[in-house]
């Protein structure tokens, strides 16, 4: 028998009309050890931070004056949605390379094949979470645009009543940018993170001698890995949001 690598996740239980899979579990695993951690970090807010207060504010700072380079005046709004992402995808991103991660699991009959299921997995390497926060990435944006510039400051944007054929096809072509954008989100999580899982399960496979000193450089990279793709999802919907509620008319 032989660890078959699957696009989609596993589902590994039935919760009434909800199938459980590996990676619906770990996103509320992820989202469980986030709330944990900021009841933890503010639960007695200090003047004077220290430890994890401390490390979190640090972390905030950063985020916030990146936010502030390219948002300015709307950096307040944008940055509590931006942030958010960043710290889901890069906690998610990270808790997949813990041990046990994609290895540990149970074998069941598929087709007359036994296949392995493995009961954890990092929720990027599923195609419906990164397409999901690729689509509430847009979401957010088009409704804060709405916020920015008005219903129709925001419809003046797609359409124009001047040159009316000329803009008629240029706002058409802009809407079907914005569902490029939500491709190039998800896809791009999606396939580094879902690369980077079956190298390290392949080369941890490959023998029970090795399985502990040969996937290192390749944890290591996914680390690196990891923390560029949650920087450059957060930085790429930054971008779209300061775009989406500029006032257009060139």
């Amino acid at each position: 028998m032989e660890h078959t690598i699957i696009l989609a996740s596993e589902k590994i239980a039935q919760l009434g009309p909800i199938p459980l899979t590996n990676t619906l579990m770990v996103s509320l695993m992820v989202t469980f050890l986030l709330t944990i951690v900021s009841i933890l970090a503010t639960l007695k807010v200090k003047l004077v931070p220290s430890g994890l207060q401390n490390f979190l504010e640090v972390i905030i700072e950063v985020g916030y004056t990146q936010v502030e380079e390219l948002a300015h005046l709307k950096a307040k709004v944008f940055f509590p949605w931006v942030m958010t992402f960043f710290l889901f995808i890069i906690t998610a991103n990270w808790l997949g390379l813990f041990p046990g991660f994609g290895t540990v699991g149970f074998w069941e009959h598929q087709d007359g094949k036994e296949v392995f299921v493995p009961l954890l997995r990092s929720i990027n390497s599923d195609l419906n979470m990164t397409l999901s926060l690729a689509l509430v990435s847009a979401i957010t944006t088009h409704i804060l645009a709405i916020k920015f510039l008005g219903l129709m400051g925001y419809l003046k944007r797609w359409f124009s009543l001047q040159m009316f054929p000329v803009f008629l096809f240029v706002g058409f072509l802009e809407v079907i940018s914005e569902f490029t954008k939500v491709v190039s989100l998800s896809f791009r999580l999606f396939g580094n993170i879902f690369a980077g899982e079956v190298v390290l399960v392949t080369v941890a496979t490959i023998s029970k001698w090795t399985a502990f000193f040969v996937p290192l450089p390749f944890l290591f990279l996914e680390i690196i890995v990891g923390f560029v793709q949650a920087a450059v999802f957060m930085m790429l919907t930054l971008v779209f949001m300061v775009l989406l509620t500029e006032k257009g008319g060139h």
